[in-house]
């Protein structure tokens, strides 16, 4: 058995005991596996191994695998998306992490009327408060959603938040917790086009948190490919 499958087949079983901890089911958590410096050949044995759904943080570096692998996996970005990015990310990318700007959101809209396609997105927020990051500040994100709303080429499914770079378990709690939180009040305010689907948050060093804080979809890289000899 390969290195990387055992990864998997070890990683799903803690996903499925958090689950089962929370009282969840584990088949309603998606497994994107963060592919950012691995090779094609990597991404293709953990395709082998079950995974269907790859995360890329760069649109250059995706795109050169995607014109290999191509459409038999579900494609994420789940880095920050630049502006001048975006038309090539709307070819192949299927779910967008990390809208976190109105003028990010214009570009989208922009290029999706152009391609005839709806960009399906989520908002990334800045749960920790960490200058380093990108996201929209907590407190803005619901202005930001609605003022998107109503774009025709864009719809928003969810949100999206990077745990804060720590050991103490409880500022990780804290941070998903919030947007948890922040999904249940844009659920109460009903904002036409706009679904509270998915919560992405979750990453190797803090997913089982996540899990019990209402993550559906993780992004795992180390986990699945061992540590980045970067």
């Amino acid at each position: 058995m390969s290195k990387i499958r055992e990864n998997i087949d070890r990683l799903q079983e803690r996903i499925a005991h958090a689950a089962e901890r929370s009282g969840r089911d584990p088949q309603q958590i998606r497994l994107v596996a963060v592919s950012k410096t691995r090779s094609v050949e990597e991404i293709r044995e953990a395709i082998t191994a079950g995974i269907t759904e790859i995360g890329e943080n760069r649109v250059q570096e995706a795109w050169k695998k995607y014109q290999i692998i191509g459409d038999a996996i579900t494609w994420h970005m789940v880095g920050h998306l630049q502006t001048n990015k975006v038309k090539r990310a709307l070819q192949f990318f299927q779910l967008i992490h990390s809208l976190d700007s109105f003028h990010l959101a214009e570009e989208i809209e922009r290029q999706a009327q152009t391609r005839g396609k709806v960009a399906k997105v989520l908002i990334e927020v800045n749960t920790s408060g960490e200058a380093t990051k990108y996201g929209v500040p907590i407190a803005n994100a619901q202005t930001l959603i609605e003022q998107v709303a109503n774009f025709s080429h864009l719809q928003i499914l969810g949100l999206m938040t990077i745990g804060p770079f720590t050991d103490d378990v409880n500022a990780i709690r804290s941070c998903f917790r919030q947007l948890r939180n922040l999904q249940e009040q844009i659920s109460r305010a009903n904002i036409p086009n706009v679904e509270m689907r998915y919560l992405s948050m979750g990453m190797t060093h803090d997913f089982e948190i996540a899990i019990e804080e209402g993550a559906n979809i993780l992004r795992i890289g180390t986990a699945i490919f061992g540590p980045r000899t970067e």
